[in-house]
């Protein structure tokens, strides 16, 4: 949480957080309080279960859930818009901001790609869609 705010917040006692501003890119929202924050996977982890996850050894599942080697794995953004997003892929959920849509889908695609995940029809079907919308968003990515 501390690389990711915007304005640099105080850690105290036991990693509490005091001060410091984090930008939610899901709803285009700053935020001033660590407690109104939640840590996202960007693709979750029962999604990441339903797309192959379901085979792994528990260590591949933990490196995936902890995965701080990718900077698009996990971000922070508000309670309220993780809340909503919940468990749900592109085809069901897309960012309330439409100015981070062609990010979330590339950093989507790129963490499935990294991880060897699979896509549904449906996800499969709306992430070309909104590839066709992103020309100039290219997907990097490297497997784990």
């Amino acid at each position: 949480m501390i690389a990711e705010a915007v304005g640099a917040p105080v850690q105290g006692a036991g990693c509490a957080l005091t001060g410091g501003t984090w930008y939610s890119v899901y709803d285009d929202t700053y935020i001033t309080d660590a407690k109104g924050l939640d840590v996202d996977h960007r693709v979750p982890l029962a999604e990441a279960w339903d797309s192959g996850a379901s085979e792994w050894t528990a260590a591949r599942r933990q490196a995936y859930a902890n995965d701080l080697d990718d900077d698009r794995a996990l971000i922070a953004v508000t309670a309220k818009s993780n809340r909503s997003k919940a468990d749900q892929d592109p085809a069901t959920w897309m960012p309330p901001s439409a100015g981070d849509a062609c990010d979330y889908i590339t950093h989507w695609v790129a963490i499935k790609t990294r991880w060897s995940l699979t896509a549904d029809p449906t996800e499969h079907a709306t992430l070309t869609h909104w590839a066709s919308q992103c020309p100039n968003a290219p997907v990097q990515a490297e497997r784990t």
